[in-house]
């Protein structure tokens, strides 16, 4: 089993994906690169797990697609 996500995690990842959903990738660094320019002020920490939960969103938005 993975890590648990919390509430604050999602709810930041959600709003994220939501209005940058084209600027979000498949690849990790890439999307860190992304949360760090939208959400100033995030600890290191927050952006790491943003970014991974945003990653594997937009995996699974691709093959659900297919």
């Amino acid at each position: 089993m993975g890590r648990i996500k919390t509430k604050l995690a999602k709810a930041l990842t959600n709003e994220v994906f939501s209005k940058y959903k084209d600027e979000i990738t498949t690849d990790f660094n890439e999307n860190k690169k992304v949360i760090e320019s939208v959400q100033v002020g995030a600890s290191k920490k927050i952006r790491n797990v943003v970014a991974g939960y945003a990653t594997r969103l937009k995996k699974q938005e691709i093959k659900n697609q297919l």
